[in-house]
């Protein structure tokens, strides 16, 4: 159930790890395998805390888990505690965090409106404000966004996660779909959460939960099926067919590794975040892969 550690058998003499990620279904089906006891881990056994992105973002400055997604909004000022995996990433290519208001506005007309948004730290959060700059935040939880949106306590909500597929039945309109418009200004998608193992762990500690992080996302690209009926249960309001389309969103190719374009993307957004200085410099990134 969401919110529950679930752990991998141990072996003798086992390292615990304790990894961090969000209870969504693309999380889920990313860490089926792992959390299934599918994959053979010997030496580590590994502790799932479930928790939103921005807890999640919080909680890293204090190296509270081992391993950890993290918005790479975030990263700048993790990097001396935490080193980003080039595996286990969530990008939008072509299609990304939107925003929605309860009547069709422009995507200029937000200058200066109330727009509810689901952290400070999140790279949703970092995007809209390249996108433009002066508008009042409302940090509210990612999962009450759209709700505050209809009940007009703003003007206008950024939404993540399963939200972006179902806010038309809401009745709410699309102002802006922000992977939309990075694709347009870059060429590149849009990274959103990538995973980060603490400095701490050394190096070959760090290779091997790569290794394993990579292994678990492609048992489930593999076994698709049931790695998607495992994640049925953190998929909110969303029925299997919505929810195999927010998983492919989000579990992909890019998933897998970043790969020269994906580094590319991840550079790009803070170096012009650090230009606009939303985030702390320098704009310097550091991947630790399998070897």
């Amino acid at each position: 159930m969401p919110g529950q550690p679930a752990a991998s058998k141990p072996g003798p003499a086992s390292v615990e790890i304790k990894l961090a990620h969000s209870p969504d279904s693309d999380d889920a089906f990313m860490f089926y395998a792992l959390a299934t006891h599918k994959l053979s881990t010997p030496g580590y056994k590994y502790t799932h805390i479930l928790s939103d992105i921005q807890s999640l973002n919080e909680a890293a400055l204090s190296e509270t888990y081992d391993v950890t997604a993290i918005s790479f909004a975030a990263y700048p000022s993790l990097r001396d505690k935490y080193v980003l995996l080039d595996c286990g990433a969530s990008f939008g290519e072509g299609y990304g965090p939107i925003v929605v208001s309860t009547r069709a506005v422009k995507p200029q007309e937000l200058l200066g409106k109330r727009i509810g948004v689901p952290g400070l730290k999140t790279s949703a959060y970092l995007t809209l404000k390249l996108f433009e700059p002066n508008f009042e935040p409302v940090v509210i939880p990612f999962d009450k966004i759209i709700d505050a949106v209809q009940n007009n306590l703003v003007e206008a909500g950024l939404l993540i996660h399963e939200g972006q597929l179902f806010f038309p039945e809401k009745g709410l309109h699309k102002v802006i779909d922000l992977g939309i418009w990075w694709q347009e200004q870059t060429g590149l998608p849009l990274p959103l959460g990538g995973n980060a193992v603490r400095r701490a762990l050394g190096t070959r500690v760090g290779r091997q939960i790569a290794k394993t992080i990579r292994d678990s996302v492609a048992y489930g690209l593999e076994h698709r099926e049931e790695a998607l009926n495992y994640a049925m249960q953190f998929a909110r309001e969303m029925d299997t067919e919505l929810a195999d389309q927010f998983v492919g969103m989000y579990v992909n190719k890019w998933t897998l590794g970043y790969g020269e374009k994906g580094r590319q993307a991840v550079k790009e957004l803070i170096v012009r975040g650090t230009k606009a200085g939303l985030v702390p410099g320098p704009p310097t990134i550091e991947f630790l892969g399998e070897q």
